[in-house]
């Protein structure tokens, strides 16, 4: 069977109809990896559709990026070749099924991106998808490492400390933090961050992708690269959620596993050093 026709069937899918392409023998029911591929190409072009829009005078506007979000168990069957396979075909696909869904007016976006992700909390045969329109946020560089000097932002974590009255200001007590996290990039000087909530995400963030501790100037270093829980008895729990793995104590986390950290101990995300204090 040609690639055209496999393409062909894959539309067909798409559209709910029956492969046309004629075989010789009785024809062979989908696998249980192509529905699951042809359902996530589904729900792409759910998402691509309900995105769309056309201002006034304008080219038709799509999100160039879709993330799709897999369970543990659904991840760890798409790797490797099958997993390059799967995103270049989505996005073969979906290519094609965007010059579709506009017909004759003018496509701004020309070029489409489709990343597999994890999500811990989704069950298996799960999965959802999250459009991305910031293309200014550029995307993960995964290793091999290199250093990069960039100075990073400051971070403000402190909650407010007044409230207006009606009349006068209303003096409010401080809150005292759960936890603070000490960070550095390379030679720079240390910061302190400070957090009242038990958790938190970390990563190099963007309009898209909000995190409550970014870390700049490392492209190794996820939107979302990591959570950090704190637990009941007072340790950490380290979670990695980017392509690049997280380090503690000379050992990898990679995307996916978590583990535990203690108050004191120094682990590391990309060029960047942190420790809980």
């Amino acid at each position: 069977m040609g690639i055209a026709n496999l393409l062909s069937d894959f539309r067909r899918w798409l559209d709910g109809e029956e492969a046309a392409t004629y075989v010789p023998e009785a024809p062979k029911p989908r696998r249980e990896l192509e529905e699951f591929l042809v359902s996530i190409a589904r729900e792409i072009e759910v998402v691509m559709q309900r995105e769309m829009f056309t201002p006034p005078g304008g080219p038709t506007y799509i999100p160039r990026e879709y993330l799709v979000f897999l369970s543990r168990e659904d991840d760890a069957q798409w790797q490797g070749d099958k997993r390059e396979g799967l995103q270049r075909g989505l996005f073969h696909v979906l290519s094609e099924r965007a010059k579709e869904l506009v017909g004759e007016m003018d496509v701004q976006t020309k070029t489409f991106a489709v990343e597999l992700r994890v999500d811990g909390t989704l069950e298996k045969s799960k999965f959802r998808v999250q459009p991305v329109w910031d293309s200014s946020s550029p995307k993960t560089e995964v290793r091999p490492r290199k250093r990069i000097e960039a100075p990073p932002m400051p971070a403000t974590h402190e909650p407010a400390e007044t409230v207006v009255d009606d009349n006068e200001a209303t003096i409010v007590r401080p809150r005292a933090p759960l936890f603070s996290l000490e960070f550095s990039l390379s030679n720079a000087a240390t910061q302190t961050a400070k957090f009242y909530a038990p958790k938190i995400t970390i990563g190099r963030g963007s309009k898209d992708f909000p995190v409550d501790l970014r870390l700049d100037g490392d492209l190794e270093i996820s939107r979302k690269q990591a959570t950090l829980a704190r637990q009941d008895d007072g340790t950490f729990t380290l979670t990695c959620e980017g392509r690049n793995p997280l380090e503690i104590g000379g050992q990898e986390v990679i995307q996916g596993e978590s583990q535990t950290v203690a108050a004191g101990q120094a682990f590391k995300i990309g060029n960047y050093e942190l420790k809980i204090v």
